[in-house]
């Protein structure tokens, strides 16, 4: 996700580099604009950890239900 902050440090770089100040409605509207990416993403990195998280959360509830899948049904057989 580190390629979002980099896409957004470049615009704000470019914005800087520009000389875009809030005095302007356009200068508010673009610098919002940035804000807003950059809050998005925020947003998507926190989605991109949480994923993870679930992600192996669930893979370790695969590995205990093989365990009783195997316990149960292994009279079975």
């Amino acid at each position: 996700m580190d390629y979002l902050y980099e896409k957004v440090s470049y615009l704000k770089g470019l914005a800087e580099g520009l000389n875009i100040d809030d005095s302007t409605k356009e200068g508010k509207l673009l610098l919002h604009m940035l804000s807003a990416l950059e809050d998005f993403a925020d947003a998507m990195d926190e989605l991109y950890e949480r994923q993870e998280d679930l992600e192996e959360y669930v893979s370790y509830m695969d590995e205990d239900l093989a365990d009783v899948e195997e316990e149960v049904f292994s009279d079975y057989e």
